[in-house]
């Protein structure tokens, strides 16, 4: 947060602006309330009342004696996706971060990147489906896909469902190109723009993209240790009238958490009070050594969506995704799919995906990751515990680390700092609708075994 009070009031009106062009509120809404604001930014309720004085004078606000603030009426412009980056601070917008990442050059170090790095995955086993993936039918290499994806992979899905007790049938399960793609066809399917979604802040910033793409709301849920805040859930569904709440249930990105079963029955309690549905995101499943409570299971897949991938165990290059849900929505999904991209991800991918699956050596090959993140977790944890970086959590799995920083350190200008030292960084603001989580930053603890992420660190925070 900026020092003085004229650009903290500054910085205020900014995070106004931008909630206004992303959607996040519309014509008509009513601002958080000055005391609720101050509280969220750490700043004073003077700051509050200066900047939406401020807006009001912009027109972009009007004050309503007794009620509070809201949106004037005026028309807000078409959203644009290229204006959502340019009108944000690059270290907390999503397509410079995920870009950072994405194309970094080589010797660059990625510990704020969401995979494992590349000796960390089953490579003999990917080669090994590759040699067979050459013998394959020559369907499999030439023809497109099944509207639905491989039956085949649909199969062990069914398998791993099953082990959680979730009933499901194999046309309940549908084949997508990603994670994100599944969520992208769940908002084709069930939104219109400007409906309002909920997720948790934090929560994973490309689906917050991806979500005002659609011209949607997005409206941030505090997470907590055990879930979201349940007292702002009920207050966003009876403000909000939202009709999606997406989530992940356990090793929450970015912070690592899971559900409390408590947290996960009164969500659904809520969420069908108010006829939201519930896409939850399941693609660190397997990287948690036990199983915690999904929604999924509980509601047995009747107003929640699971989306997932595998990305994060397999192969990043080996795109490919799935939906789970009620067959009437599948179906409509699966149509959907086929008029975006024609049927569901490639042949050749799924009969890789499937042949590593179901080789044997998979669960070997998780087994032998949670020991060695467990100990990547508690090894960087002490390292990172030497420059007064502390994690907000303990997660039971994975690979995040949710660490907060000393007072005083903004971790986007840490971010800036050190990617120009050859370190790209995860602020915790790119995962903050409300930009509450200043002094955060999301670590990946498999991509820091190198001395010079410490270098770094230490020199942007001198």
């Amino acid at each position: 947060m900026p020092d003085t009070a004229t650009t903290k009031t500054e910085h205020i009106m900014q995070v106004m602006r931008d909630k206004l062009a992303s959607r996040a509120l519309n014509a008509g809404d009513r601002l958080p309330s000055i005391r609720q604001l101050a509280t969220a930014m750490n700043v004073s309720p003077s700051t509050i009342v200066e900047a939406y004085d401020r807006l009001v004078a912009e027109g972009l606000v009007r004050a309503r004696r007794g009620a509070g603030f809201y949106v004037s009426d005026t028309k807000l412009p078409p959203l644009n996706i290229a204006d959502m980056g340019n009108e944000r601070p690059r270290d907390i917008d999503p397509f410079w971060v995920s870009r950072q990442s994405l194309d970094a050059r080589e010797g660059m170090l990625q510990p704020g990147c969401g995979w494992l790095p590349e000796d960390w995955m089953p490579q003999d086993a990917l080669r090994k489906g590759l040699r067979q993936l050459a013998r394959a039918d020559d369907a499999i290499l030439t023809n497109y896909a099944n509207a639905h994806g491989s039956q085949k992979l649909r199969r062990y899905l069914l398998g791993r469902f099953a082990e959680e007790h979730l009933p499901v049938s194999l046309e309940q399960i549908m084949l997508t190109g990603s994670a994100s793609q599944a969520l992208d066809l769940i908002c084709r399917m069930l939104l219109r723009p400007g409906d309002a979604v909920l997720v948790d802040d934090p929560g994973y910033f490309n689906f917050h993209a991806l979500l005002r793409a659609h011209q949607l709301r997005v409206i941030g849920v505090p997470r907590k240790m055990d879930g979201p805040d349940l007292d702002a859930f009920a207050a966003a569904l009876r403000d909000a009238a939202p009709r999606l709440y997406v989530t992940n249930s356990a090793l929450h990105n970015p912070t690592g958490m899971a559900l409390s079963p408590q947290i996960a029955h009164r969500l659904l309690s809520l969420t069908a009070d108010h006829d939201v549905t519930i896409v939850e995101d399941d693609t660190f499943a397997d990287l948690e050594p036990e199983p915690s409570p999904r929604l999924a299971v509980l509601d047995g897949l009747s107003r929640v969506l699971r989306i997932g991938g595998f990305s994060k165990t397999l192969s990043a290059s080996v795109r490919c995704g799935y939906i789970a849900g009620r067959q009437d929505w599948i179906e409509k999904l699966v149509d959907l799919q086929v008029a975006t991209s024609f049927g569901g991800p490639s042949p050749v991918a799924t009969e890789l995906l499937s042949s590593v699956l179901i080789g044997g050596g998979y669960r070997r090959h998780l087994s032998e990751l949670h020991t060695r993140l467990a100990a990547a977790r508690k090894r960087e944890t002490k390292k990172l515990a030497q420059l007064n970086i502390r994690p907000w959590s303990d997660p039971r799995g994975g690979f995040y680390l949710w660490c907060e920083f000393p007072d005083d350190i903004d971790t986007g200008e840490i971010a800036r700092r050190c990617v120009t030292d050859g370190v790209v960084l995860a602020p915790g603001n790119v995962f903050s609708p409300s930009r509450s989580a200043i002094r955060f930053m999301r670590f990946n603890v498999a991509q820091m075994n190198n001395p010079k992420v410490y270098v770094a660190l230490e020199k942007a925070m001198t």
